[in-house]
């Protein structure tokens, strides 16, 4: 792709590195912003600018958040012994809009995969695991995606906690197996979450 600005070419190859977008929709784009009122764009650099300098994780939970403490983990309304244990915010997101948890959540930031060198220890396992060890949670639900990875992290959890008074459970399959959760409809969803089986009856299936 010939380019006649190498500013323009540079905008266009920073946006193609986003997920799925290639570099002719990249340059549509780019091009769009052109064509928009400078404070437009203004909004949308300062927006990310923002993004990227101010923005936090939980220090309970691990969620993106405005502060130290998210609005969920902070809410007096939320059951703080059940935890729900998923992969990323996106997650935390999918099952929030089924308005079927009322519990707390628990991200991992990641699936155990070795082959992506992404082992227990780039995790927040540990965490979790003291947490479940300070007996103030009752139940861990596992809402990881069903996919190799995501059994695979559910099954080194459960290896850590089995033994720790803690009721463990995993969402219902309504969920195709290999499905990643954000995808799924808010419906099948939240069944999936108030139909939670015990962890163990899931290995058997």
């Amino acid at each position: 792709m010939d380019f006649s600005s190498k500013l323009l070419e540079k905008a266009v190859n920073e946006v193609s590195q986003l997920p799925g977008i290639g570099k002719r929709t990249a340059l549509r784009l780019v091009l769009h912003l052109l064509r928009q009122p400078k404070e437009q764009t203004t909004y949308l650099t300062r927006a990310l600018d923002n993004l990227v300098n101010e923005i936090k994780l939980c220090k309970n939970c691990y969620n993106i958040s405005d502060v130290d403490l998210c609005e969920i983990c902070a809410s007096p309304k939320r059951d703080e012994t059940t935890i729900c244990v998923v992969e990323d915010v996106r997650d935390v997101m999918a099952i929030e809009n089924t308005a079927q948890f009322q519990g707390m959540y628990h991200v991992l930031g990641g699936k155990i995969s070795p082959m992506e060198g992404i082992g227990p220890n780039n995790l927040q396992i540990d965490s979790l695991i003291n947490k479940v060890k300070s007996g103030k949670v009752k139940e861990l639900v596992f809402a990881l995606s069903s996919t190799m990875e995501g059994d695979t992290t559910n099954f080194y959890i459960y290896k850590q906690v089995k033994d720790l008074e803690v009721e463990i459970s995993a969402i219902a399959r309504g969920i195709s197996v290999g499905d990643e959760l954000e995808y799924a409809d808010e419906v099948t969803l939240g069944r999936s979450i108030l139909n939670r089986i015990p962890f163990e009856n899931s290995l058997r299936q």
